[in-house]
């Protein structure tokens, strides 16, 4: 597999830093590309794997990091900030992202893979810019959410008090201090991310993962949960397109299934045609670092490979 890496401007002081991968070797072959949004505090380099996969099978697949994050950041003090309105940002960086792909690839499908953070702008991105998409895949994702104006006012709060670009361990405590609470005796204060120890290792050792997200990310990631199932942007969202949603039982982001099931009707209500979920038992948030992972994988392979199909 072949790892290349370039940039494009977004109009702010830091440039989008975008990884691409591709297998030389199938270049005739490519049957689509996958556009793939990380999630809150870490990097679009930890989907290495999963491109190894997908490449291997016909795929090229394109990850940015994301605003006040990794290379994008433009350094580790900067990360979790990702500027004014900077949550809403990260959604038109991804826009601009996809018209790149579909600019080198015209021939090809293009599918978009948000996880957790990246879904909920994935989620955005459904109604506002899908046109360059032939589908969508929420991994570690949830449906509408109650607190999230309280959320909101807080972080709006404290940003006044404290600065935008304050680094909050307030909203940080109220967002996730209660996501180990399911996984104890808890190892570290990360063991909701997944089964394998090494791989929460891996997350806890990377210096671009685990930091703390300001108090202006917070308030924009509030502001977007609020917009984003909204009975009016919901029916924007084009009924044909197929979505595939995949996470882990236990996962405290979708409420361990609830919230993710409360999505899935949001779904059928609005007369989405084609929604596939699996929800892996004991699975936690992160299912592509799951130790399953290689199961999860080869089932979004194949959902790729049957909706790239003309």
């Amino acid at each position: 597999m072949e790892e290349l890496t370039f940039t494009f401007g977004n109009g702010t002081e830091h440039d989008v830093f975008v990884y691409r991968w591709s297998n030389t070797d199938a270049a005739s072959q490519l049957r689509g590309a996958l556009q793939i949004a990380h999630g809150m505090a870490e990097t679009a380099r930890r989907y290495k794997r999963l491109a190894e996969v997908l490449t291997a099978h016909g795929f090229v697949v394109y990850a940015n990091d994301h605003r006040g994050h990794g290379k994008t950041a433009g350094s580790q003090e900067e990360l979790g900030w990702p500027g004014k309105n900077g949550f809403y940002g990260m959604a038109e960086d991804m826009a601009t992202l996809g018209g790149i792909i579909r600019k080198e690839h015209p021939e090809l499908p293009i599918f978009l893979l948000g996880h957790s953070m990246g879904s909920f702008l994935t989620q955005k991105i459904m109604y506002s810019s899908h046109e360059p998409y032939r589908g969508f895949v929420l991994s570690g994702t949830n449906g509408p959410r109650s607190m999230l104006a309280f959320g909101k006012n807080l972080a709006r709060l404290q940003g006044l008090l404290q600065g935008e670009s304050h680094r909050s361990l307030l909203m940080n405590a109220l967002s996730f201090g209660s996501f180990n609470k399911n996984f104890q005796p808890a190892r570290t204060p990360f063991d909701w991310i997944s089964r394998d120890e090494q791989e929460v290792d891996n997350y806890i050792n990377d210096p671009y993962c685990g930091f703390l997200s300001s108090a202006g990310f917070f308030q924009g990631m509030f502001s977007m949960l609020q917009e984003i199932h909204q009975p009016e942007r919901m029916q924007q969202i084009p009924k044909h397109k197929p979505v595939y949603i995949f996470g882990g039982e236990l996962d405290p982001v979708g409420l361990s299934g609830v919230g993710v099931r409360r999505l899935i009707d949001l779904y059928a209500r609005i007369g989405l045609q084609d929604v596939e979920v699996k929800l892996y038992p004991e699975g936690r948030h992160e299912m592509l670092n799951e130790i399953n992972r290689d199961e999860v994988m080869r089932d979004l392979k194949d959902w790729l490979e049957r909706h790239s199909k003309v």
